[in-house]
């Protein structure tokens, strides 16, 4: 306040001594930002402004100590202000956080929330490059990383933000394919939130992540990807079962081959097949007889 108060007969005292029009401010190279739209030939408030600004601390001088209460506002650590008086940008960028001093009736001030915030992208009906219509959805994480800007510059950065982001998917998923969408949902999250990113930067928007929430297809395409993948899946156990039969036979090949030349591993397969049987079912009785025994019945009627 004290600040203020200084400057205000300085400034008065400078346009009381000379006429000469005072030179343009040269851009400040240093600055991270640039507010659109500045006229530079403009070099200040005028008289009038100057007028109103000497009758505003009148009033707070008079009526102290109410004035303070309504002069003196306070920001939150993660907000800032960005104080306008006489609708003109105050120098020295946004106050806060803390406690900070406007001047009544001619300046006026915004709030801006600097925390991270998220919002869903409706879902889009995007044509992919292979034709086919699919249904996406996105979440956005971003924050404002200069308040003066994101005030000055647009007329609602929350609001250009989520639209940006609606065009920005429809756009990026119209040039890919179905396969590359489904499997490759990173690479173009990556790609969309630097895009995304870049064209917010004039806005004091930073988006800081972007991921594909849900990628819905037509239920005529659902039925005709799972009926290829039970067919493809149908055929690989077909090979499967080929294959292990085709493996079996060649074992009980080289068994026969074993068997064959002992009579008596043959007998023993009898008694463990036998075994086997009468534990699985009970009731059932099985008499083995041997081929050779019948062989002398044939014999003697020939």
């Amino acid at each position: 306040m004290l600040d203020r108060a200084n400057e205000l007969p300085g400034r008065m005292l400078q346009s009381a001594t000379g006429n000469m029009p005072a030179t343009p401010a040269k851009p400040n190279n240093s600055n991270s930002f640039n507010i659109l739209n500045t006229d530079e030939n403009d070099s200040g408030i005028g008289l009038c402004g100057w007028v109103l600004t000497g009758l505003s601390w009148i009033l707070v001088l008079a009526t102290m100590p109410f004035s303070f209460c309504v002069c003196f506002k306070v920001v939150q650590e993660y907000e800032r202000a960005v104080i306008f008086r006489l609708g003109r940008l105050l120098q020295g960028g946004s106050k806060g956080p803390g406690i900070f001093f406007i001047l009544p009736c001619i300046e006026s001030y915004s709030k801006v929330d600097l925390r991270t915030s998220v919002f869903d992208v409706p879902p889009q009906e995007v044509l992919t490059k292979d034709s086919v219509t699919v249904s996406v959805d996105a979440v956005v994480y971003y924050r404002v990383s200069n308040a003066t800007v994101s005030v000055a510059n647009v007329e609602n950065a929350h609001h250009s933000t989520r639209l940006l982001a609606q065009t920005t998917l429809r756009n990026m998923l119209g040039t890919k394919n179905l396969h590359e969408i489904l499997g490759d949902r990173e690479s173009i999250s990556c790609d969309m939130q630097h895009y995304l990113d870049a064209g917010t930067d004039n806005w004091g928007i930073k988006v800081e992540r972007v991921e594909i929430k849900d990628v819905r297809l037509p239920v005529q395409l659902q039925r005709a990807m799972a009926a290829e993948a039970e067919a493809a899946r149908e055929a690989r156990a077909k090979v499967i079962a080929a294959e292990g039969e085709q493996k079996a036979s060649r074992a009980l090949k080289e068994a026969a081959d074993v068997i064959s030349l002992s009579p008596a591993a043959l007998q023993l397969r009898y008694l463990q097949t036998l075994n086997t049987i009468s534990a699985e079912k009970n009731s059932t009785i099985i008499f083995p007889l041997p081929i050779d025994f019948l062989r002398h019945f044939f014999v003697n009627k020939e």
